[in-house]
């Protein structure tokens, strides 16, 4: 009797997500019409995210990539050099990398809530960095400061913007609600986004917005009550306050497993490594979504009986 085995489908679950991603996204094999077609934009886009999955140089990881199972997996005929996976870094634009976002995004959101967050634009040793405090020769260090706005329900990153100066957070947001094409959405922030003008776009926007109001000048009357109509509101905390913790929990985990400095040298490319990083963890929370979702648990019903046997009648 032959038995039949039933191999899967994909070779693991980040391959699964790469072919939905691309599927959805409904781009054509190739860009060009005439010229050279060793590549695909599938393998772009998937050399793309594995890169900045493994966290190296466009050298490393070119050179380490003849060690993976990926080039059968993707069908790669050879793998690109340094300079052609540099160049597919360049070749989406900003607004293709927000559509790649969009795709990975859930259908239905309801409480969402925002913050902001600072990132090293560039590596330098914390050594070196002390000692030039000593002689007072201390580098210019680039700064780059980023704005997230999250689901809470799924962790998954809606939208976000990213300066390179110390920008305040009401600007940045204000950017982020004007995007937004959602209705009937719930926003947090914290007492940095205590703002009419804020209240007043995200509620343009499909957006009701609450955050904290801030603490009033000592010499203001106690009893006086804050300037704005929104602000008013928001004296009134919601029961579901407390999830504005959650955003936090995400600045964490993307500085932690992914974004330890921005490694680009110019904005432009620095905005395209964080956007590619934003579609790398949004991938990973699908993954992780799906994986607890798909969770069996096995019962096993145990009975226990007593049999007597033979040498017990004799006793008996």
């Amino acid at each position: 009797m032959l038995q039949q085995i039933v191999l899967p489908r994909f070779n693991n679950k980040l391959e699964e997500q790469l072919i939905k991603l691309f599927h959805e996204l409904d781009l054509p094999l190739h860009f060009n019409k005439t010229g050279n077609k060793e590549f695909t934009n599938y393998q772009r886009i998937s050399m793309i995210i594995l890169f900045y999955k493994s966290g190296k140089s466009l050298r490393d990881f070119t050179d380490e990539f003849h060690e993976t199972r990926w080039i059968s997996w993707l069908g790669l005929s050879k793998v690109p050099k340094k300079s052609t996976l540099h160049d597919w870094l360049k070749t989406f634009s900003m607004k293709a990398i927000r559509k790649i976002c969009k795709v990975l995004l859930p259908k239905k959101v309801e409480l969402t809530a925002i913050d902001g967050t600072g990132f090293d634009a560039w590596q330098r040793s914390r050594h070196y960095e002390k000692r030039a405090e000593e002689i007072g020769k201390l580098p210019y260090m680039p700064y780059a400061k980023a704005g997230l706005f999250i689901d809470v329900k799924t962790q998954i990153i809606l939208d976000w913007d990213l300066v390179m100066s110390h920008q305040h957070d009401v600007k940045m947001e204000e950017k982020i609600f004007k995007r937004n094409k959602r209705r009937n959405l719930k926003g947090l922030g914290d007492k940095g986004y205590d703002s009419e003008n804020l209240h007043e776009i995200a509620r343009a926007n499909g957006i009701i917005f609450y955050a904290p109001v801030r603490k009033m000048n000592k010499r203001a009357y106690s009893w006086k009550k804050p300037k704005g109509k929104y602000r008013r509101e928001c004296m009134n905390k919601p029961r579901f306050a407390g999830m504005r913790s959650i955003v936090e929990t995400v600045n964490s985990v993307l500085k932690r497993t992914q974004i330890h400095y921005l490694r680009s040298k110019n904005h432009p490319m620095r905005e395209r490594e964080f956007g590619w990083n934003i579609i790398l963890y949004n991938i990973k929370r699908i993954i992780k979504i799906n994986t607890k979702n798909n969770q069996t648990i096995i019962f096993y019903k145990i009975e226990i009986h007593s049999i007597r046997t033979e040498l017990d009648k004799r006793k008996v």
